[in-house]
């Protein structure tokens, strides 16, 4: 097992102006301004193999001064009616981005995060292969990530947009695994390349044992349906053992990085290089 530590476009087009503005009884001027101007950013988190320790790919999650996480940036977008918009203008950043990557980065693997409202609209998968290939990026080097709680797993809309991303390449991933409802459902109807078991799955593993049978069950059942296993909110050491020995293809985690810029990702890539070719 190798371990790498490491502290933690403007315009409009006219696909943009067929989203029509939800009603909202707030409006919030700031983040609208931001939105506008492009001053969103983006960080990016490293997905680790564990035995390796290499980065195998990256999540973008946004950033913004006057939101303290992604999660209360995205509620203050949705109390204001500005979720969509926020949600395509940070996918199209972070595609944008990613293309201009070279050196250690130039073949990285991008994640980036569906709203569920997102998938409610008949014209969005078009519209992200669309952005994929402006951005000149590969399909195959992106995936989605779908909330699970976002997900209407009989909802056969959902699954043939899904399918439809799946058929051009595009990889996509349950969110969260393990926090709703219907996961189960959603193995069985949905076409899937990988789950991301949520952190609140995984804090106990080492000392709760009902939480270790859990956590592997689920990466042992997503193994036999042919699915990669990613694990969000590694901390520890203990935690990565347990996870590598059950067979878990990533991690995400302060063990190895948080969130980081594109110049830290860069150097973080190269050490990690290093340290698994030494």
């Amino acid at each position: 097992m190798r371990i790498w530590h490491w502290p933690v476009f403007g315009g409009k087009r006219a696909s943009d102006r067929e989203i029509p503005a939800p009603a909202s009884n707030r409006r919030d001027r700031a983040l609208e301004d931001a939105i506008r101007r492009d001053r969103i950013g983006l960080r990016f988190q490293p997905q680790i193999e564990p035995a390796s320790g290499r980065v195998i790919g990256v999540e973008a999650l946004a950033r913004w001064s006057e939101a303290e996480s992604p999660e209360s940036l995205f509620a203050r977008a949705e109390a204001a009616g500005l979720a969509e918009r926020l949600s395509r203008a940070i996918q199209r950043k972070a595609l944008r981005i990613a293309s201009g990557w070279r050196g250690p980065l130039a073949s990285l693997p991008l994640s980036i995060n569906l709203l569920p409202r997102d998938l409610d609209r008949a014209g969005y998968a078009q519209w992200l292969l669309g952005e994929i290939e402006m951005a000149g990026l590969h399909p195959e080097r992106i995936t989605v990530e779908i909330v699970e709680s976002s997900v209407m797993a009989d909802d056969p809309k959902v699954a043939a947009r899904l399918a439809r991303l799946r058929a051009a390449g595009v990889r996509i991933a349950i969110d969260d695994f393990g926090t709703g409802y219907s996961s189960l459902a959603y193995l069985t109807t949905l076409p899937l390349d990988a789950i991301k078991i949520d952190r609140a799955m995984i804090s106990d593993i080492v000392g709760g044992s009902r939480d270790r049978i859990v956590v592997k069950a689920m990466i042992r059942l997503a193994r036999e349906l042919d699915l990669k296993v990613i694990v969000e909110g590694v901390e520890n050491l203990a935690q990565l053992h347990l996870l590598e020995e059950w067979g878990c293809d990533l991690y995400q985690g302060f063990l190895g990085a948080g969130a980081l810029d594109e110049a830290e990702l860069a150097r973080f890539v190269i050490a990690a290089e290093q340290t698994a070719a030494a």
